[in-house]
């Protein structure tokens, strides 16, 4: 029995479920940025900001099934002999752990794939330590299962692991605790479909801490395509510590998509800096299991507006937007109000009743809408006006009742100075 090596690649991908690695899409993006970067700050300051041993490829990821927290305290003859006697003793007692029934130990040694260390202490004969034991699915699923078996596997999502310690926010600027925790977790048997950059060369650059506060779709949807994602999630690790080398207090959130949303949040605590890397892996088995538990109930689903094959409005702006138009409407139904009275007072029929007619007018801007809307609002004959469609830096339509025909509104907008060219039941205007 071997102790538990991976192969440093940079992805974790299952076979069944991998796209292009990030290397083969990341070529214009990441050079646009990179050229940029360059024009502003210079190659020197750019090259110190990518340089060094950064990166932490995560591990492979198998869905095999994995019992930790297994602690054993045997002696032997030799340190040698404790420490098999040792193993031995892990493997029958993830065994249990697992829910297996009894079997041979021979037959339960052939399941094993691997051990893996958390810690342990070699004496002359004795052996202390805590392991893992990894069970081969395809041979241990006829007598066990992990208890995370995946009804449903999620989209690729990209993952962020934002770290604030020390009064500062990073991800991949140094190597860091959290990125190693995540980096190696093994995610095969999850829900998740996690793509875990492994933070060397430009990852850097192009994923910071800042990036999640970002709301734009388009910058959102260029990073994402950098790594073959369809969303974002960023678990956020706070660390807070008592002094140096004493108690750590970590405060952890579950975020995702690019709204930054919370799905969950929880607090653990290490005693010392020695239980710091233990406490963040329970941290990230937590998270996991969020995460999980959002896909299952449909909160966790990928946002349509990241995959829309034309461009989107800022939400901000697509607000204040909608916030123009509700004021229109309130205005023109408070004129409505006012003039209904005096129209019910008329006791003869209008000769020339209201209708309404289609009109489109260039929108470059703000102030165009408005002179646009006041232009049409005050030639004769016009009774209201309302904006139907508004595209800034584009063509908007407005709807407007006047008291004739579609020739009589043409010739009193080119009265106001406007070229108009007639079309069925409606007219296009500019200056």
């Amino acid at each position: 029995m071997a102790f538990m090596t991976f192969p440093p690649f940079a992805r974790n991908r299952r076979p069944g479920t991998a796209r292009q690695t990030a290397l083969a899409r990341a070529g214009g993006g990441l050079a646009l940025a990179l050229g940029l970067a360059i024009a502003v700050v210079g190659p020197a300051r750019l090259i110190a900001q990518i340089e060094g041993d950064r990166g932490i490829a995560p591990v492979a990821s198998t869905s095999d099934i994995e019992i930790d927290g297994i602690d054993v305290d045997v002696t032997g003859k030799t340190a040698a002999e404790a420490r098999e006697a040792g193993w031995s003793e892990a493997r029958k007692l993830a065994w249990a752990k697992a829910g297996g029934p009894k079997l041979p130990d021979n037959q339960i040694e052939s399941m094993v794939s691997a051990v893996v260390i958390e810690r342990e202490q070699l004496g002359p004969r004795r052996y202390i330590a805590r392991l893992g034991v990894i069970f081969d699915r395809t041979r241990a699923s006829q007598f066990i299962g992990d208890g995370q078996a995946v009804g449903m596997r999620s989209q690729p999502l990209l993952t962020i692991p934002i770290l604030h310690s020390g009064g500062t926010a990073q991800v991949y600027e140094v190597r860091s605790a959290w990125q190693a925790a995540w980096a190696e977790f093994r995610a095969g048997g999850s829900a998740i479909d996690y793509v875990r950059p492994n933070g060397g060369g430009g990852d850097s650059l192009l994923l910071t801490a800042g990036q999640a506060t970002r709301r734009s779709r388009t910058w959102w949807r260029n990073v994402l395509d950098q790594f073959g994602a369809s969303d974002v999630i960023m678990p956020v690790a706070r660390l807070r510590r008592q002094w140096p080398g004493g108690p750590v207090t970590g405060t952890f959130t579950a975020r995702y998509g690019p709204d930054n949303q919370v799905l969950g949040t929880f607090e653990l605590t290490a005693k010392d800096s020695a239980g710091l890397q233990p406490m963040l892996a329970d941290a990230v088995r937590r998270m996991d299991r969020i995460y999980a538990d959002a896909l299952a109930a449909g909160t966790l689903r990928i946002n349509p507006t990241l995959n829309t094959d034309g461009l989107t409005l800022d939400p901000a702006a697509a607000a204040l937007i909608a916030a123009a138009e509700r004021v229109t409407a309130a205005q023109e139904a408070r004129v409505a109000a006012e003039v209904a009275p005096i129209v019910a007072a008329t006791t003869a029929p209008s000769a020339d009743p209201a209708a309404p007619f289609t009109v489109e007018f260039p929108s470059a801007d703000s102030r165009a809408v408005d002179a646009a809307l006041g232009s049409v609002r005050g030639a004769p004959g016009v009774k209201a006006v309302a904006t139907t469609s508004l595209a800034m830096g584009g063509t908007s339509v407005m709807r407007v009742t006047f008291a004739g025909d579609l020739d009589e509104l043409a010739a009193a907008l080119k009265a106001r100075g406007w070229t108009v060219v007639a079309g069925k039941n409606a007219l296009s205007i500019r200056k």
